[in-house]
């Protein structure tokens, strides 16, 4: 049962012989707070840990504060930018109240690996001393990138030196992950082996596209999930899924096949259940109401927010101009940018009519009371 989904669980027999000890494992988990949000990516193997703590197991959460410092390069073919120690900081409180979402607290120890990293320069030597430089050149981002001719620097080399010493620090006996953090998971095991310590078993979990159906699901490439969404959103971006991954979905965030019948039913089953978990069943039911109303039945949500005119349009008086791109940035949260490539696109309506991506400025009497629409799934009323 603990195997079942996973991609690779090494090395072949470790996790048995753990498992036949009797006592809880130690499973770690350490994300780098490079986001605030979760997404359902990470909830594939967020659903992986639940399952060692329904069976007594003890779920390490390391959130890797001082890791995330340094920019880990896996999947990427350069090197990651590094945020500002203020962001790091503010995403790792939202990240592990995010992932209560999915673990239970009271099987949970949550650790910052600034505890133990933070370490004396003697005891820094001491660590790279265990490794070689031909251990970590064998990772296919580094060789990759060394036969493309382009840069590593020194600092990423230590990105796997320092988690492997994680697995040292909480004493690790199970490390889970995506298939693209298999080399930095096993290299942990060889971080252990050196410092004295029992080696960990390795389980990585497949990687979940994002809504394009292609690409792992990323923030950054827009084509992600996030767990606190409002639930309307949640219901309508799953709607969005392509059908050819609704069984990988299904597979990987319910744990069961997808049903039989017509694909837009799947959807709408995976939707309910995700908003129920992440909510309730009243509010899925109220988020499946919502998005038939506006997709269906061509209807405007019955709730939305409210866009004071007065507040973002930069004309004067009742026939003042409204420009558009700003009242559409600032009733979204947008850039004046993006904004105006959505009206480029037909991708803004009033009162479901299209706006024309030629009148950049309307009048304010023209805007008042009505509906503004952005793409499929964002309403605003405007008001005076």
């Amino acid at each position: 049962m603990l195997t079942h989904g996973a991609e690779d669980v090494l090395p072949a027999g470790r996790l048995a012989e753990q498992l036949a000890e009797g006592r809880p494992l130690r499973v770690k988990l350490g994300i780098d707070p490079t986001a605030p949000d979760i997404h359902l990516g990470h909830v594939v193997v967020l659903n992986k840990l639940a399952e060692f703590q329904a069976h007594g197991h003890t779920v390490v959460l390391i959130i890797g504060d001082y890791t995330a410092r340094v920019g880990d390069p896996s999947g990427r073919d350069s090197r990651r930018p590094v945020l500002s120690p203020e962001e790091i900081d503010a995403n790792a409180r939202t990240f592990q109240d995010q992932a209560f979402r999915v673990l239970d607290p009271d099987r949970t120890e949550v650790r910052f690996n600034s505890e133990w990293l933070e370490m004396p320069v003697q005891a820094l030597f001491e660590l790279v001393g265990k490794v070689t430089v031909a251990r970590l050149l064998e990772r296919d981002d580094f060789s990759k990138r060394m036969a493309a001719d382009q840069p590593i620097s020194a600092l990423e080399l230590l990105y796997p030196i320092m988690q492997g010493y994680d697995s040292v620090a909480v004493r690790s006996d199970v490390e889970l992950g995506g298939t693209d953090q298999r080399f930095n998971l096993l290299f942990a095991r060889d971080v252990q082996r050196a410092y004295g310590v029992p080696e960990q078993s390795v389980m990585t979990m497949p990687i979940l596209p994002g809504l394009d159906g292609e690409r792992r699901m990323s923030k950054s490439l827009g084509n992600y999930v996030g767990v606190t969404e409002p639930p309307e959103e949640i219901f309508g971006r799953v709607m969005s899924i392509p059908d050819a991954v609704m069984p990988l979905y299904f597979e990987l965030l319910l744990g069961r096949e997808l049903p039989d019948g017509a694909p837009v039913d799947g959807k709408r089953e995976l939707a309910r259940s995700l908003v129920a978990r992440f909510y309730d069943e009243a509010a899925a039911g109220a988020s499946e109401a919502a998005f038939d109303r506006v997709h269906v039945q061509r209807r405007a949500p019955e709730e939305m927010p409210e866009v004071s005119l007065g507040d973002l349009e930069g004309g004067d008086g009742a026939e003042g101009e409204v420009h558009m791109p700003a009242l559409i940035a600032g009733a979204f949260g947008i850039s004046s940018s993006e904004a105006r490539r959505l009206l480029g696109q037909g991708g803004v309506k009033l009162d479901g009519e299209g706006v024309s991506a030629d009148r950049l400025d309307l009048p304010r009497s023209e805007l008042e009371g009505r509906v503004l629409q952005v793409g499929k799934r964002r309403f605003a009323r405007l008001s005076a």
